[in-house]
């Protein structure tokens, strides 16, 4: 398999456990069993008078004894055997009996079934404003029960950052956008895999060379602008390059528009959702990233009063930067090949300035292609005013971070309130990597139900805590590259994410929407990226998206709100081949959601918690099997 220079991870083998850790369980062993014989013969000299139900209860707590002892030695001197948790849980013995379901394979025209953005199903809705392709998921009895499959060939992709610039063609066997955007240096075919040459339609000299330009002109190496959001990112190159500095970019593009781009951009190992900016709001909370761009992302931003750009100010940061490059920017040297005139293209621009001054923005910047303006900290300053007929209006009091099936508007998300000009609309943020572990702004100013700065510092300590013990249980997670793409699917404020920053990967953090508080503007503000999500529903991703997924009380969550089977086979479907899990919630739970995961056919263990065998919170550990659809598709649809 590409990629794999150690052997895979699996939840059966045991954790890891020193020498010295041994000598010290076969030291309290003897003694345990010195104990009990002690006080065995002790019970036996008693006077006959004892009663019968008192040598009952010696027996009983020998035997106990004796047996604790056996289970304490298996533990630390067979390493072949399997451990089985669950038959020390209630649960587990009254299940035993029950049959486990098993999951057939899906037919191969699923292999990239992304059941909210089905292109057949995207005819039903309205083409104006792109609404087809927005999220429109399958009702209730139209959700798969199969497994996704994996093309035939399927490899594990290469390693980051060699994934940067390769991909294997039997991941993606996708050859469209070679062809379409071989001028472009988009991506290019080479023999059994492709190239991603770093190119774009409007940086011909590479993502590098056009970062580089924009750093001319806005301060990309101080730590001050950390999260970024690509429209209509294409394969992501702008995003992956963007890595290198320490900024980590959120790239979206609607799916079908170029066959597989957000497909290409994931397998790349760099973040990326399907989506697109139409009739509701993109699934972030307000004042998310320092930057926002667009490199002839189409999006007609002067049309409809100018409401995807209204959009855009209300995911930008105070402060934070909006990037255009292509039409209209530079139509004058332009207009000829872009096949326009220069009357239309010169009313776009227009549009579009006319747009920016009303939010307030300043253009700080037009310098070749590129166009850069620049959000105000604070609305104390704005023109806007809510009595005038002036266009946007601020809009009424509402939640501004609600962003799930929420309809956008043509006015303009209201900042925070400042006593002063320099003051910082919701609290300034430290620049990057200061910014990780500070208390962020929104928990500071109470406006997190619940969430204090000792939540936060508690929170963090936590994670740290729980990551080291995760990595004892998967030395895997310790091997910087083994995994690249990581899935927190109740992430609350990013302590996973936060402890594992260090290595080479990123995390997709999710705040579910029936989560008690919406976190996700904090995991923001400590320079992570996330989305909003409900788990009732599938992921606006690929199937093989992902290299591990970590479930923290998701089950818990979601008890009696929709199937955990549901969940569990939408976990599959963007998990990769031989991919991990780690899923921790109360025992009862996942004995049940250890038997679907049986018949998913993965390889799975639940084990104690890292506080010990009294914690009735379990973990399970899982491993996805390596399986493709047949060499023949034929047979498979």
């Amino acid at each position: 398999m590409a990629g794999q220079s150690t052997p895979y991870y699996t939840p059966t083998s045991k954790p890891n456990a020193t020498a010295s850790a041994r000598k010290n369980n076969v030291f309290l062993t003897c003694i345990v069993l010195f104990l009990c014989s002690f006080f065995y013969l002790f019970g036996s000299w008693q006077p006959r008078a004892t009663t019968s139900s008192t040598v009952t209860s010696l027996r009983t707590t020998t035997i106990n004894c004796a047996a604790t002892s056996t289970f304490n030695s298996t533990i630390n001197t067979d390493s072949n055997k399997d451990l089985d948790f669950t038959t020390h849980h209630s649960t587990a013995a009254a299940t035993d009996d029950v049959t486990v379901k098993t999951y057939p394979p899906c037919p191969v025209k699923y292999s990239e079934y992304t059941p909210c953005q089905d292109p057949k199903r995207s005819l039903k809705y309205p083409r104006d404003r792109l609404i087809y392709r927005e999220r429109h998921c399958p009702e209730k009895h139209e959700l798969l029960k199969c497994r996704i499959p994996a093309p035939f060939g399927y490899k594990n992709p290469f390693k980051w950052p060699r994934s940067r610039d390769l991909a294997w063609y039997a991941n993606v066997p996708h050859k469209d956008l070679t062809v379409e955007k071989a001028v472009q240096n988009w991506i290019r075919f080479e023999g059994d895999r492709f190239r991603f040459p770093g190119g774009g339609t409007m940086f011909p000299n590479g993502a590098d060379a056009y970062i580089d330009d924009i750093g001319k002109l806005i301060n990309l190496k101080d730590g001050s602008i950390r999260t970024a959001i690509d429209t209509g990112c294409g394969v992501a190159s702008w995003g992956a390059y963007l890595m290198s500095r320490n900024i980590i970019a959120m790239s979206f593009a609607p799916r079908d528009t170029h066959e597989a781009q957000v497909q290409f951009a994931l397998e790349r190992g760099v973040p990326a959702l399907i989506g697109v900016i139409a009739s509701k709001r993109l699934p972030y909370p307000s004042r998310s990233f320092d930057m926002a761009h667009c490199s002839r992302c189409l999006i007609p931003w002067g049309q409809y009063d100018g409401v995807y750009l209204i959009e855009v100010d209300r995911v930008l940061r105070p402060g934070g930067y909006w990037i255009l490059s292509g039409p209209p920017i530079n139509w004058q040297r332009h207009w000829k090949g872009w096949q326009r005139t220069k009357a239309d293209l010169n009313e776009e621009q227009t549009g579009i300035e006319n747009v920016a001054k009303s939010l307030c923005w300043r253009k700080i910047a037009q310098k070749g292609d590129l166009a850069i303006w620049q959000k105000p900290i604070n609305h104390l300053n704005c023109k806007t005013n809510p009595k005038s007929n002036q266009t946007p209006r601020f809009c009424p009091t509402r939640n501004p971070d609600s962003a799930w099936y929420t309809d956008i508007e043509t006015c303009l998300t209201r900042l925070p309130e400042v006593s002063s000009k320099e003051e910082v609309a919701g609290g300034a943020i430290a620049n990057w990597p200061k910014r990780l572990d500070m208390v962020p702004p929104r928990i500071i100013s109470g406006s997190i139900e619940g969430v204090t700065p000792e939540t936060f510092q508690e929170d963090v300590i936590l994670w740290k805590k729980r990551v080291s013990y995760y990595k004892t249980v998967n030395n895997q997670l310790g091997q910087p590259g083994r995994y690249r793409n990581l899935l927190d699917m109740n992430a609350f404020l990013g302590g996973f994410a936060a402890s594992l920053v260090k290595d080479p990967l990123w995390v997709m953090n999710i705040v579910p929407v029936e989560a008690k508080v919406d976190t996700l503007g904090a995991i923001y503000e400590r320079g992570l990226v996330g989305t909003y999500q409900s788990w009732c529903e599938a992921m606006s991703t690929y199937p093989r998206t992902y290299d591990l997924i970590h479930a923290d009380s998701v089950f818990t969550l979601y008890k009696d709100r929709c199937e955990m089977e549901d969940m569990m086979l939408e976990m599959d479907r963007i998990l990769r081949p031989e991919g991990s899990v780690i899923i921790r919630d109360d025992v009862d739970l996942l004995v049940k959601v250890k038997r679907i995961a049986d018949g998913l056919n993965w390889e799975s263990q639940i084990i104690d918690h890292e506080d010990g065998p009294l914690v009735r919170e379990k973990l399970l550990f899982a491993v996805k099997s390596y399986w493709t659809s047949p060499a023949d598709s034929d047979q498979a649809s």
